[in-house]
């Protein structure tokens, strides 16, 4: 059975803080502020994951309020996520992803940002798509008051169904 998931994130840019993407660390003059390193890429992955196999959000399983937390990479809370996804039986069939930002421009970023994913989720690189756009200084993002990211997965099932047709648990 196919599943469908979708995240998003949204994180303000601020100085003194690291701009990372993708689990890749992009030089800038400011970066983004959150309780792991920010990551908004990876968090609307990790969100979309996580809807597709009806398991919750991001936030439910790796809280802000969780000192834990605090600092992470990212793609540490995705190898995590994954895991999760895996003892469901559910692998990813594609995930596609878009970058929301005025600046930096980040076309010679994306070829590593797809391959980190890629190791990370143990997926063949044609199944992970990142793009970015900007918003023609229109909103937050416009107005480089923030970065977003939007993340469309879907995941294939592998749960045998159960009886009556109905999904085992």
């Amino acid at each position: 059975m196919n599943r469908i998931g979708i995240g998003y994130d949204l994180h303000r840019l601020a100085e003194n803080e690291s701009l990372v993407l993708g689990g890749v660390k992009i030089e800038y003059n400011v970066g983004l502020e959150g309780h792991s390193d920010a990551d908004v890429l990876v968090h609307a992955l990790i969100d979309a994951l996580l809807g597709a196999a009806a398991m919750g959000d991001i936030g439910q399983h790796f809280p802000p309020t969780d000192e834990g937390f605090r600092g992470i990479d990212s793609l540490e809370l995705l190898r995590r996520a994954n895991n999760m996804l895996a003892g469901e039986r559910c692998q990813l069939t594609n995930a596609d992803m878009v970058i929301i930002a005025e600046k930096p421009k980040l076309a010679p970023y994306i070829d590593q940002m797809r391959s980190n994913i890629a190791r990370v989720l143990d997926v063949p690189l044609n199944r992970v798509s990142v793009k970015a756009t900007t918003t023609e200084g229109l909103g937050v993002c416009g107005r480089e008051e923030g970065i977003a990211a939007q993340a469309v997965v879907m995941l294939e099932k592998c749960a045998p169904p159960g009886p009556a047709g109905h999904e085992a648990k």
